[in-house]
This record gives C-alpha cells, structure tokens and sequence, in this order.
C-alpha cells in the first residue's frame, strides 16, 4: 500500500539533480533494509554523477558495551557532519533512525551548538516520521530546520477532523497502547487504582487531540494514516468480494457455511488484485500488475521553531506514473533553508564548479566528483559551468579573452581608408609621377648623347616597366576580388620581369661595346638594337609563358584565411598553383642573380660609357629588399604581409630608378654643359 522504495530513489536522485548538489553525505540503518536502500541507490547516485562522499551506518541499539566503543560511534558520525563541503546528508531509516543519531551525536557533545558546521540539509526519507520520533524524547529538532522529507501523499478524508476530535481516553481497561500514547501526548498520567494521585500531571480526561502541536500530533490526514485507511479498505472490499455468491461457493467447496474466521490470510491475496474502489476522498485505489499502489510521492519540508515545536509544509511531488519530464516537482521559493545558509541555496560539491572559460579534468585517484578546473586552450571555449571539454569557435568567430564565449571575427585586408594604405597609395603615385616626370625629361633630351648612350630604346622602355612596377601595387591595396586576384602576382611578375630584362639588356650591352672596341674582336656585329631587343624579348616571353600556364590551369582566386589570425578573418588572394607561382617568382629571382653578376664584373669598365657603376649599385639595392622581403614576409600575418609585399615592389623599384636614372638627371638638368660627345671623349681620355 505504501510507496515503492525505487519511487524513493529516483526522488533522491532527482532532487540532487534539481539543486546541483554533487557531493553528499548518506547515514542508514545498521541492518538489511539499510543494506538493500544503500545498494540500490549508490548505481542510480553514479549515473546522475553524483558522489557519496561517506557512508555511516547506525545501530539499531540504543546503547554501547564499552566506552572505547560509543567514542568510535560518536567519531564516525560526527567526524563526517564538519566537513564544510558536503551540505547535504541523506538519512534512511525507521522512525526510530532520528532519536538514536541525535542521542549519539549531540548528546554525546555537549558543546555541539557551537559549530554551525553540523547544520546540513537532512534528506530523509518517508520511512522516518518526525512526529513519531517525538516519543522517543524531548529532543530539540533545531538542526533538522530546513530537511527535505518524502511522505507518502494523501488526501484529506471526509469526516476525518469529526473522528479526532471525537476520541477520547481510554478507560480503566482500555487498550494499553492508547494508554501509552494518551500520557506521553499530554504529558500526564492516569490514575492508579493502587497508586492513587492527584495532581496537574494527572490526566483528567478532558485532553482533545487538536490541542497538541503538530510536532506531537497531527489532525490533518498524512501519509502513513492514508495508506492505513486505503488498506484496511482494501481488505474490506476484497472480502466482500469473498462472501459474493461465487467466491463463497469456491470457499466452501462443499463444506458447510463459511464463516469470517475460517478465511485464511493467503485466501484473500487473490481477492485484493481484482479489487477497484473508490475511497472517500474520491481517489481510485488499485493495485497495479506489480501488486502495488501509492506511487506517488510528497515532498515537504520542515520548520522548526524556538518553542522546539515544528511544521512540515508541502513543497513538491514525485509521481513516476506523470508523463516524460513532469515526474517531478518542486517549488524552490517555498523552501526554508538551514539558517546557517542564510536564506541561500546551499551548495553541495567536492569542489568549485569550472567556470565558462574552463574545462573540468579529473583528479588522479580520487572520485568523479572531485576535479581541477583548466583554462581553455587558444581558439576554444566553454559556455556553460562544468564542461569537460572545450569547443572551438565557428570559423566566422573567436574566443573572448575570458574563453567564455564567441565573438564575431571582422574582416582583414589592406584598405584605401586606413592610414597604411593611404600612405603606401601616396608612395605608389608619387613614384609613379616621378618616373613619369623622368620618362619626360629623357624623351625631351632624348638626342643628347647622354640619353644616347647603352640604347635610348631600352632606357624608354625600363622606365614604362618601372612606371607600371609603381602602378601594379595598387592591385595588392582594397578587398580582394576576383579580377584583382586574377592579375595582381602575374601582372607584378611580367612588368618586373621587363624592368629586371632591361637592366640585364644594358649590363649586356655595357659588356659587348666595351669589347667590340679591342683590334679583331668578333662582337661589334653584335652592337645595336638587335642583341637587346632580343634580350629583353626572350627573358619576358619565359616569364609571361609561366604566367600563361599558370593563369590557364590553376589562377588566383579570393580567399578567406580563418586561421592565421584569432580575431580576424584574412581577406587574401589564393595562390591557387602554389608550384607554378614560386617558379614564376624563382625565374624573376634568377633574372635578377644574372644582372647582378654582369653588373658586378662590368663595374669597372670606363665611366664613358655612363652605366656599369650605376648599374651594379642598383642591383646591389634591387637583390638586397627583395632578400630582406622573404624572412620579413614570412614572419608576418594578415594585412601586413600585403604591406610587407608592396614596400618591396616600391622599394626595389625606386632603387632602379634612383641609382640608373637619378646621375643622369642631374647631368641633363643641372650639369648641360657635360652632356656633349667632347666631354665624353675627354673624360674616357682621362
């Protein structure tokens, strides 16, 4: 009839759960029951990751034989209550489970009020009735304030409080039990007939039952009264149900009339699982297919007062049979806490619970409760307390700098609003007007000998190369796009290419012409515009053929790069055939080594010719940014590996023409009178 004892456990579990509590303390009773209540609920306790952090058993006797043996009682129970971590405490036993802890505990410690410590939440189970254990002596309830108990739940029955109130006490013979209950209820006594006394602890028979507090007795129905009331029912109806004329004629079987004291017990077992009434309180009773009723379970929770008096208040449910999700019930804001906790939820676990931003990892020997808390790594997070494992972070966010939560990533490249780019454009432009100012000048004086001199053609066209070099790192500042990609590293590698094949043209030409002049020599048919032209023509039409191939089977497209940076998302050119742009890069490098080492052995031919020097320094200058350029390039991300990219275009490109170009200038606009064939002849006399 009462509540199934796994109805219990699965309250047990689901009211930990509901509050968070980890890590708690469980006392029983010393016996099977106990045994049976520990076994079945410590599996359940594990699934839902919840830990005992001790288990005491308690004696079912109320005394010791020795004292060495009621110091090791009082140790075990007591010794576990001050651990300041486990504030819950889940008591299991009889009514008789209370009295014998609080005689063995606080008793046995006269200084026990001092230590708030022992204030815990008591989880006691329906099998311990609080009202009972008044009985067993005035004891002061003050730390059980705040206990959370399962009742079995019942309803208010009617002519119920008419019933109470209409007992009255026993006579000269009446039973001994309610003699018993009557004096200790009231505190009196009845007369003795041997012993006569009178007196006011005599009890006169005028007492009423609703003049007791509810710590002594209660008028209204509970648990165990309903479940009392429902079986004697139960028992009723299954032998009315005998002595219908169908059952008795199996009873009788051929004897004569039944009587009531000839039904056995056993006989009436298969009576009762076809019984269904209804009580009065209007619930139907049945028994289920597993013999049994009351799943449903109430949960109160107790009040005490200074009086040592105290109240259960209804505070929630268990009901197994209620849909998925709805079998429990609990309304946290009529709960009263221990006072220790002032008017706070308590907090039961081994440790802190990890915080957002940290991942939970185990404690090597120790149970599944007791944990260390870890910051998350770079580009992960943890949003919730208590997670074992971090997450990363969509592609589109990052960690915040707590590693509690996302964040959205902006968008990165080198923009024509931000003051980098606005001064690597200004640098673009200026250049390029300089060499554009200088293209001028040359095509103006463009018959003077000095302009003359290593082919004027080549010089026009290493100047429209370095113009377009100035021009071409525009491609690399703004968001990339689809045709800026397309262009930008091949149209950069061709038009430097032209400007590298010009200088190697007139480092060659430097060459030849000096030694066309010896007696005999072979190489003054080589003289002229044929061997530069061709030079120039054949070293660019391999770079472009790279390009062509590279741009036909694998070209450059936009592309996001979410990993390079935390904060930011990389708006970047994808090289798309990473073999055919570092071959295009590598041949433009090799164009380079080569002028550099013409240069380098021409660098002491006659000044008359007006270019080894010069070209040899700008080489130097040319090969030492774009070897700077590599380590540099490498060792920065995002927008400044662009930045990074266009100072060197700029770079190499402003020391060609400040090196090549720049003694020319000043001979053709302030030194006019040294740029005739006399001056030449006489220097190279010289």
């Amino acid at each position: 009839m009462v509540s199934n004892t796994s109805h219990q456990h699965l309250g047990i579990t689901l009211l930990l759960q509901h509050f968070g509590w980890r890590w708690v303390g469980l006392f029983v009773t010393d016996d099977d029951d106990g045994e049976h209540f520990l076994q079945v609920l410590e599996p359940l306790l594990s699934l839902s990751e919840i830990c005992l952090a001790f288990t005491e058993r308690i004696s079912n006797n109320g005394h010791t034989n020795s004292i060495s043996e009621a110091i090791g009682l009082l140790s075990n129970i007591y010794e576990p209550l001050t651990d300041t971590k486990v504030n819950v405490i889940i008591l299991y036993g009889e009514s008789f489970a209370i009295p014998l802890l609080t005689i063995r505990l606080f008793w046995g410690n006269p200084n026990y009020k001092e230590n708030t410590s022992l204030m815990k939440v008591w989880v006691v189970t329906a099998q311990t009735d609080f009202v009972a254990s008044h009985f067993f002596g005035d004891f002061d309830f003050e730390y059980f304030h705040g206990a959370i108990s399962f009742k079995s739940h019942s309803y208010e029955l009617l002519q119920f409080q008419k019933f109470l109130q209409s007992i009255k006490p026993p006579g000269k013979h009446g039973d001994g039990f309610f003699k018993d209950f009557w004096e200790q209820a009231f505190d009196c006594t009845f007369p003795n007939t041997l012993e006569p006394r009178d007196g006011p602890d005599t009890c006169t028979g005028q007492e009423r039952l609703e003049s007791l507090p509810e710590s002594v007795f209660q008028m209204r129905m509970t648990g165990h009264s309903y479940t009392i009331y429902n079986a004697l029912y139960a028992v009723g109806h299954a032998l009315q149900l005998i002595y219908s004329s169908g059952a008795r004629q199996r009873l009788m079987r051929g004897r004569g009339r039944a009587e009531l004291h000839d039904v056995q017990p056993w006989q009436v077992h298969a009576f009762l699982q076809d019984i269904v009434f209804n009580n009065s309180a209007g619930e139907t009773i049945s028994f289920n297919k597993n013999r049994g009723m009351g799943a449903r379970l109430e949960i109160t929770n107790l009040v005490t007062f200074p009086n040592k008096s105290f109240r259960s208040v209804n505070i929630g449910r268990v009901d197994p049979n209620s849909i998925k999700g709805k079998e429990f019930l609990i309304h946290d804001e009529m709960i009263v806490w221990p006072r220790r906790f002032n008017k706070s939820l308590p907090i039961s676990l081994c440790n802190d619970k990890c915080k957002p931003g940290t991942q939970k990892r185990k404690r090597e020997g120790e149970d599944f409760c007791c944990y260390d808390c870890f910051q998350c790594p770079e580009g992960k997070i943890t949003n919730q307390e208590d997670m074992e494992n971090c997450i990363p972070c969509p592609d589109a966010e990052y960690p915040s700098l707590e590693h509690d939560r996302c964040m959205p990533r902006s968008l990165s490249f080198l923009s024509y609003q931000e003051p980098l780019g606005i001064t690597l454009s200004a640098i673009a432009f200026s250049y390029s007007l300089i060499t554009s100012l200088v293209l001028v000048v040359f095509i103006k004086h463009k018959n003077t000998p000095i302009v003359k001199a290593n082919n004027r053609d080549i010089t026009f066209a290493l100047l429209v190369s370095l113009l377009l070099c100035f021009l071409c790192s525009l491609l690399f500042i703004g968001q990339p796009r689809k045709v800026t990609c397309f262009i930008q590293q091949s149209a950069f590698s061709l038009v430097f290419s032209v400007a590298v094949s010009c200088v190697l043209a007139k480092t060659i030409t430097v060459v030849v012409a000096f030694m066309a002049t010896k007696p005999g020599s072979h190489l003054r048919k080589w003289v002229g515009k044929r061997l530069t032209t061709s030079v120039v023509l054949s070293c660019s039409l391999m770079e472009a053929a790279i390009c062509a191939v590279w741009l036909a089977t694998s070209p450059p497209f936009p592309d996001l790069d979410t990993r390079s940076l935390t904060r930011e998302i990389i708006a970047r050119c994808n090289e798309g055939s990473v073999f055919l742009f570092y071959t295009a890069l590598g041949y433009m490098g090799l164009l380079s080594l080569m002028s550099l080492t013409v240069a380098f052995l021409a660098r002491n031919l006659p000044d008359s010719f007006n270019e080894a020097k010069f070209i040899t320094f700008s080489m130097v200058v040319f090969c030492s940014v774009w070897l700077s350029f590599i380590p540099t390039y490498l060792s920065t991300k995002g927008k400044y590996m662009v930045a990074v990219e266009i100072f060197s275009i700029l770079a190499s490109s402003a020391g060609l023409l400040a090196c090549i170009f720049s003694p020319k200038c000043y001979i053709i606009l302030l030194r006019p009178d040294l740029n005739n064939r006399n001056q030449l002849i006489r220097r190279k006399n010289n």
